[in-house]
């Protein structure tokens, strides 16, 4: 069992989940080291007792426990395999955990280099979004070895409260896959209900009372569907991500031959609002691409 006297928790990436993730870790008594390319973001957590840093290579050098919530596969490699990155700088026995929702050929080399210096890799991608993260209700989808998932349970029990072991390294990242591919075409599902009960004339907040909780119901709809209602697009998780992670899922999917007619057209939509500036709205904003036609 990890102790909050015997560890020292690093977290990189500070964002709309990050910050929340993190103030979760430092409200369990965890010393917290914490460092993100915009040190606003972090300055609540900094003012709660956090410890603030200058890069990766020193979160490496002071934590045990490394959380990693970023945008991109590209920053996880930077932060991690890089030349000043965590694994160079880090010392055996630490934890590394990453968050963010990368690849999984990344999430193996990640592990396989972490593995050679004598440290601990899992990819533990979560699913819940800003909601989920504000209420420690994340779903978190573990890959890596069994042990090391064992050792660090007690502290996504921090974060989340659906915790599963998925198997070897890539695991989580493959099973992150499948969450946003029953997303994408789920969105759409979502968008087209209301459109539809505005187009007949219905109150679309009554139309949700009746279908939320019967078989239509889902996260979406519960969750996204007021917030389009209302006009509010704001970002639980921004578009240029999940674009990103609709991205990987269909190369993923066409290395295992596999076709995803579903994920192909939410992406086809999606990047047609992008084309009109969407990119930093939430996933709800989808709803925006009837107001094309």
């Amino acid at each position: 069992m990890i102790r909050p006297e015997k560890t020292v928790i690093g977290f990189v990436g500070t964002g709309v989940m990050g910050k929340s993730m993190a103030t979760h870790l430092l409200h369990a008594g965890y010393p917290l080291i914490v460092y993100s390319r915009t040190k606003e973001k972090a300055e609540e957590l900094i003012e709660n007792g956090a410890q603030w840093v200058h890069s990766p290579k020193e979160v490496a050098e002071k934590a045990n426990i490394i959380i990693t919530m970023v945008g991109y596969p590209e920053d996880v490699r930077d932060i991690y395999l890089g030349e000043t990155g965590i694994i160079k700088s880090g010392n055996e026995n630490t934890y590394l955990i990453d968050m963010t929702t990368s690849t999984p050929t990344l999430a193996i080399e990640i592990y396989e280099a972490a593995k050679k210096k004598g440290m601990h890799a899992l990819d533990a991608p979560v699913s819940g979004g800003d909601i989920g993260a504000k209420e420690a209700k994340l779903s978190i989808m573990v890959g890596g070895d069994q042990q090391s998932f064992e050792a660090m349970e007690p502290l996504f029990k921090h974060l989340g409260t659906n915790i599963i072991y998925q198997g070897q390294a890539g695991s989580g990242q493959h099973t992150k896959m499948c969450n946003q591919i029953a997303i994408a075409s789920n969105m759409i599902g979502v968008c087209e209900a209301v459109v539809y009960a505005k187009k007949a004339g219905l109150d679309p907040d009554s139309v949700l009372k009746s279908i939320s909780t019967g078989a239509a119901g889902s996260w979406s709809l519960s969750n996204l569907a007021p917030r389009m209602i209302n006009g509010n697009f704001e970002p639980g998780f921004y578009i240029k991500h999940f674009m990103k992670d609709m991205n990987i899922a269909l190369q993923e999917a066409e290395a295992m031959g596999m076709e995803t007619p579903g994920l192909a057209l939410a992406k086809q939509m999606y990047a047609r609002i992008v084309e009109q500036g969407e990119e930093n709205s939430g996933t709800q904003a989808l709803f925006k691409y009837w107001e094309m036609e």
